[in-house]
């Protein structure tokens, strides 16, 4: 099978979430991603469980966290704190395209694995340092989390109910699009680098694209002034464009325009909230938003989910019901698109769905059934395959304790 990156090497100096989401991204596409990890217990995230695979729901087998973002790929186990670890490193980052890193800055210049440093012996590398808070500013040197980097990056002050507390999302979104945001960069420099000839360093923080990813929210404060508040589930600029409770639960309806708006009120019963001057046009009915929520709301929660969900299907008008996970990997939509693969895990052959990669080429499909490695299961392939190293070598640098 051909695949868009498969004459690509990666080397995959990252660990927890933001680094592996976009090298199992790279790898998902065909470029074949070594993974350097430490001896012992590798990625932080091997032992973030339960659930685990592998080890009969017990720590010792493979978080279900760690197969989530790291398919694909091949793991080496070095050990950074001796010469020859770090000359290891080094080598490897020699014959490969791509280095992709998030230690603290400037943790690596002191083990001579920089950009600075390895661009000299392979001046084509292309090189992503993804830090919470990026290479330059005050705040350069401290660690970022996501939880922190939402916060301090304003998502928090626009998610949650208006008397509520400030919100996280569900998901770590800061660390989830900065991998999208590292992995779009490789790419690009990768292609810069067929004209020029040369590789470059990539600085990619966090915080910049959780302000970047900030979008209507930011673009709305930065014209006038304003500061957002938090609007729970409903939306700061288009009425009604919310979550409902129904007589059995609770429904998300999304009126995008006027057009809509009118459909919708005939499903209400209520065609003159089309023709009412107050909510007539968007500007209107966001202006009158809690007005018209009080007419339309009894008016939904007086109804079953699935009868108003059908009926505002029959007019086309954006709803949904808001499934749990269960009832999420239970819709038939979901099992047509083929989201959930099953890679295998581990040497004893045991298998844990995961969800795949949701891009569809047509011609060079993906691959989303490699599974996630054991620890330094991949360390003689590699070293023999991509450094020429003879048995004799990995012996002896398994015996010192470098690999």
């Amino acid at each position: 099978m051909v695949l868009p990156l498969q004459s690509v090497r990666v080397l995959d100096l990252t660990r927890v979430l933001a680094g592996p989401w976009a090298t199992q991204l790279l790898a998902d596409l065909g470029a074949e991603v070594i993974k350097v990890e430490r001896p012992g217990s590798g990625d932080d995230t091997r032992g973030w469980g339960p659930p685990f695979v592998d080890g009969d729901g017990k720590p010792g087998g493979i978080s279900a966290y760690f197969l989530c973002t790291n398919r694909g790929k091949r793991s080496i186990a070095v050990d950074f704190e001796t010469a020859d670890g770090r000359a290891l490193v080094a080598d490897l980052a020699v014959q490969c395209d791509v280095v992709v890193e998030n230690f603290k800055v400037g943790g690596l210049a002191k083990l001579g694995l920089d950009y600075a440093t390895l661009a000299q012996r392979n001046p084509r590398l292309v090189y992503c340092s993804i830090t919470g808070f990026g290479q330059t500013g005050p705040h350069r040197f401290r660690a970022g989390y996501d939880l922190m980097v939402q916060a301090m990056g304003g998502l928090m002050s626009v998610t949650g109910e208006a008397d509520g507390q400030p919100m996280k999302v569900g998901v770590a979104t800061a660390d989830l699009l900065t991998g999208l945001y590292a992995s779009n960069a490789i790419l690009a420099a990768l292609m810069e680098r067929r004209d020029s000839g040369l590789g470059q360093h990539i600085d990619l923080a966090l915080l910049d694209v959780q302000i970047a990813t900030l979008v209507n929210q930011a673009s709305g404060y930065l014209a006038s002034g304003k500061v957002p508040g938090r609007h729970g589930n409903a939306h700061p600029n288009i009425v009604p464009y919310q979550a409902f409770a129904t007589r059995d639960g609770h429904i998300v309806i999304a009126v995008g325009n006027d057009t809509q708006f009118a459909r919708f009120a005939e499903v209400l019963g209520r065609p003159d909230l089309a023709t009412d001057p107050r909510f007539a046009a968007n500007g209107g009915r966001v202006a009158g938003r809690q007005t018209l929520l009080d007419i339309i709301e009894p008016l939904i929660a007086g109804r079953p989910s699935a009868d108003i969900l059908a009926a505002l299907d029959r007019v086309n008008i954006p709803a949904a019901p808001i499934n749990t996970l269960d009832q999420v990997f239970a819709d038939p939509q979901i099992a047509a698109r083929g989201l959930v693969v099953e890679p295998a895990a581990g040497s004893t052959g045991k298998r844990s769905p995961v969800v795949g990669n949701p891009i569809r080429y047509s011609r060079t499909p993906i691959d989303s059934a490699r599974p996630a490695p054991l620890l330094g299961a991949d360390a003689d392939d590699v070293l023999r395959a991509v450094l020429g190293k003879s048995e004799a070598d990995i012996a002896d640098l398994r015996k010192r304790g470098v690999i």
